[in-house]
């Protein structure tokens, strides 16, 4: 049989509710801070459940695309609803605890050391990395990047060339797991705080402070709606 014959997957209701609100968002013109319809209206106007409504209204805050508000409604966090697809939102969140259990292994022992070896220059990199990140969290962005630098200069103060090989090796799970913590409400901001507290203990020379202020910096890294979302199962057209 032709492989274009194949049986075709159907996607699954709340899916399409989520192209339909992208449609809507874009063509409204709407931006971050706008109020979306509420679900009871949006049910109405697209002809199926509110359970499908709120379904596609979950996997758009595990996103962190929206915010909902209890009692107050759902507003845009971005000025699009660029959504992924739900494959890989199921991937991501199989993946994830596995990268936050390596995480923990590898920084908190990183942090040890680093409090025990780093030298004067260490010590200037991490306040660097640090100020870049303030900056970012004063314009309102969410500072990938700046924590990404102070996680790279906390792995140069341990001096530990295989440690860091190892990191290196798990940089791009690293790097999805940082996007997701990030992107809670609130969260940059938080992590700035953690990351203080990892860079004051290092540079007071104290290894066990270092690595439980790090262990305690991914614990708060895996505190996302990623891993209390389950796939829903398609709900049925009315």
């Amino acid at each position: 049989m032709s492989e274009a014959l194949r049986p075709l997957s159907r996607p699954r209701l709340y899916e399409q509710v989520v192209a339909s609100l992208r449609q809507f968002v874009q063509d409204h013109g709407m931006r971050a801070g706008d109020r979306l319809p509420p679900e009871r209206d949006l049910a109405e106007k697209l002809g199926v459940s509110r359970t499908s409504v709120r379904q596609a209204i979950v996997a758009l805050e595990v996103q962190g695309l929206v915010e909902v508000r209890h009692g107050g409604g759902t507003y845009l966090l971005r000025d699009r609803l660029d959504a992924e697809p739900l494959e890989a939102m199921a991937a991501r969140r199989e993946l994830l605890p596995d990268v936050l259990d390596a995480r923990d292994a590898l920084e908190t022992k990183i942090a040890a050391l680093a409090a025990v070896r780093r030298t004067e220059e260490d010590l200037a990199a991490i306040e660097a990395a640090l100020a870049a990140m303030a900056e970012a969290v004063d314009r309102g962005e969410l500072g990938k990047a700046e924590d990404a630098r102070f996680h790279a200069a906390v792995t140069a103060a341990a001096h530990s060339a295989l440690l860091a090989r190892f990191m290196t090796e798990i940089s791009g799970s690293i790097a999805e797991s940082r996007g997701e913590s990030l992107r809670q409400p609130g969260r940059p901001a938080q992590s700035l705080g953690q990351h203080r507290a990892v860079a004051e203990a290092v540079r007071a020379g104290d290894p066990e402070a270092a690595a439980a202020a790090m262990h305690h910096h991914v614990e708060a890294v895996g505190q996302v709606k990623l891993l209390e979302w389950q796939a829903a199962a398609e709900a049925e057209q009315e």
